[in-house]
């Protein structure tokens, strides 16, 4: 048994260092968006409660921005927690703020951040979320906002609607005193707008969704015009490097036209 592990540990290295050689060879998207899905279930399918799945989960989190700074993708983002997902019950609410807050206190000193100068943004109706939490994120951003080597975004009570509607009720407000003429209304408008406004490379080249679920459920609605859309039949918890590394293969084998 044990030698068949090793056997097994030893081909999925060598087939990890093969895909990295391979992938570094293409080209690298700058921004890759992830939908984190398929914690629960993933807990579900093990006999363990939800809230270790979101643990797990985060562990996994972790892992991918050091596998994308590996690879030197500039911009991350991760859709943490939805507007849709603010209405589950009580209990796992609870305990998904409590690993957003004890997540985010960790990274304000994680020595992987403050040395790769990355720069942490929060998206999302942030005033929908505990004081406590929202003032941990805060901190967070706060203690990297200087950071221009990379940058992670956190999408914290986020969605893609809300986010488009609320650049719609500020531009309203600039029409409505003046500073704005509906006529001058244009794409560029919208995006100085929204909660991405000025993070480079705001657009998404790939956005991954995992669990087996194929649609972007209300994530990036206006950035991911043009993204390219990679679905993995595995759960979040389940994401290896290899998984990251095959779909950044696929996406390099994808002609990107952009409507040309």
């Amino acid at each position: 048994m044990l030698q068949r592990l090793l056997k097994l540990f030893g081909a999925y290295w060598l087939y990890e260092k093969w895909l990295m050689n391979s992938v570094k060879n293409g080209p690298i998207p700058k921004h890759v968006a992830l939908i984190l899905d398929g914690n629960r279930r993933w807990a579900k399918s093990k006999g363990l409660k939800h809230t270790f799945g979101h643990k797990v989960g985060a562990d996994v989190a972790e892992r991918v921005l050091e596998w994308c700074i590996d690879l030197k993708i500039q911009t991350v983002t991760l859709y943490v927690l939805s507007t849709e997902n603010l209405k589950r019950g009580q209990e796992e609410l609870s305990e998904i703020l409590k690993l957003i807050k004890e997540r985010a206190e960790k990274l304000v000193n994680d020595p992987r951040i403050h040395r790769n100068c990355v720069k942490v943004t929060i998206i999302g109706r942030r005033q929908l979320i505990p004081d406590d939490v929202r003032e941990a994120l805060e901190r967070l951003e706060e203690a990297t906002k200087e950071y221009s080597n990379y940058f992670l975004n956190i999408a914290v009570a986020y969605g893609g609607r809300a986010e488009i509607v609320d650049a719609t009720k500020r531009i309203a407000l600039m029409v409505k005193d003046g500073s704005l003429f509906v006529d001058e209304i244009d794409e560029k408008t919208i995006e100085s707008n929204l909660y991405t406004y000025g993070i480079p490379n705001s657009d998404p080249d790939l956005i991954i969704r995992t669990s087996g679920e194929e649609r972007i459920s209300n994530f990036l609605l206006w950035q991911s015009a043009y993204s390219e859309l990679v679905f993995l039949d595995i759960f979040w918890p389940e994401f290896r490097k290899i998984d990251l590394l095959r779909t950044i293969r696929t996406y390099q084998r994808r002609n990107r036209r952009f409507g040309a």
